[in-house]
């Protein structure tokens, strides 16, 4: 495995990520790692974000109609859900998980994975 370089621009990102407690999107990627490294391009957050996910740091939640999300991978191994601002577009991670789910399958269907997004207004939005 070939060493890879440590840049301030990584590091500001890779910190915007796992310092949010919460999914990111790009464009909160950006603007967070901004703050300390100002002259950061979006470019590079994409390009660092790929390098993040190759080197399982970082991991997508994907956003139906929507981009994904980035969050730590240690946090995404394990399974939860999430919450949708509609006011706001931010996502957080939930906890918990309401079972039962194969009850609701026609018969002779199974459920293999699930993905459960709810939606409404964050406590700063309410």
């Amino acid at each position: 495995m070939t060493s890879r370089r440590n840049t301030k621009q990584l590091e500001a990102i890779r910190t915007a990520i796992m310092e949010a407690g919460r999914p990111l999107s790009i464009e909160e990627i950006h603007a967070a790692a901004s703050d300390a490294v100002p002259s950061l391009g979006i470019r590079t957050v994409y390009r660092t974000i790929r390098r993040l996910q190759e080197d399982e740091e970082v991991a997508n939640v994907p956003v139906p109609g929507s981009a994904d999300r980035y969050e730590p991978a240690a946090v995404a191994s394990h399974h939860h859900h999430h919450f949708h601002c509609r006011i706001c577009d931010r996502f957080y991670d939930i906890e918990g998980c309401p079972g039962g789910l194969s009850k609701m399958l026609p018969n002779g269907f199974q459920l293999e994975s699930h993905e459960l997004t709810l939606s409404g207004r964050c406590a700063a939005c309410a």
